[in-house]
This record gives structure tokens, C-alpha cells and sequence, in this order.
């Protein structure tokens, strides 16, 4: 009986994983216009060009997207990154936000 509740309940969570995946990335695309992203960045072509993040969820893991949304300056220097104006730290996102940006750049892939 306790083996079939397991079973059970790890079905439920694998049933419910990718609808909670998929509400962080709409989040985070909200998170993205809220914070007025695409005024230096674009996904698509919509938005600034110089900054394209298509793909950059193939190129950067979830912690390094993380880094550079927080403080870009360290990642920028540890990287040698020259892009100017260099991009400002979002340091005090609150941590649902970050979480559903991080998802949502890591979906762009």
C-alpha cells in the first residue's frame, strides 16, 4: 500500500513538474517586460538587437544567467565582456522574480 502511494505521489509531481516549469517561464516573460529588459536586449527581434539573447539558454547555465542578472559588472570583468553600456546589477529583484526570469532565459534555447 505505501509503495503504491509512493508511485502515485512521484507520477503527480512528474505530471506536475512541466506545468510549473511552464508557469515560471510565463512569469518570467512578465518579469522580463516588467523590468523594461528589451529597452538593451531582444528575444526574436523584438526589442534591442545589440543585445539578442536567442539561444542564450543553450549557451549559459541557470547559475551563470543568474550571475549576470544580479551583478553583471563581476561578470562582465570575470568574462572580459566589452559590450557598452555595460548592463547594471539587478541585485534587488525579489527571489520569485529571479527564479522565473532565470527560467524564462533558460527556456530561450
Amino acid at each position: 500500500m505505501l509503495r503504491n502511494t509512493a508511485l502515485v505521489a512521484a507520477g503527480f509531481c512528474l505530471f506536475l513538474s512541466p506545468l510549473a516549469s511552464a508557469q515560471s517561464v510565463d512569469q518570467g516573460k512578465t518579469v522580463y517586460a516588467d523590468q523594461k529588459c528589451s529597452i538593451c536586449h531582444s528575444v526574436a527581434g523584438t526589442g534591442n538587437k545589440k543585445g539578442p539573447l536567442d539561444k542564450v539558454g543553450a549557451m549559459l547555465s541557470a547559475d551563470d544567467i543568474r550571475a549576470w542578472i544580479v551583478d553583471a559588472p563581476a561578470m562582465a570583468a570575470k568574462t572580459k565582456a566589452d559590450r557598452k553600456p555595460p548592463m547594471k546589477a539587478y541585485s534587488t529583484l525579489a527571489k520569485a522574480d529571479l527564479d522565473s526570469l532565470v527560467a524564462y532565459l533558460q527556456s530561450l534555447k
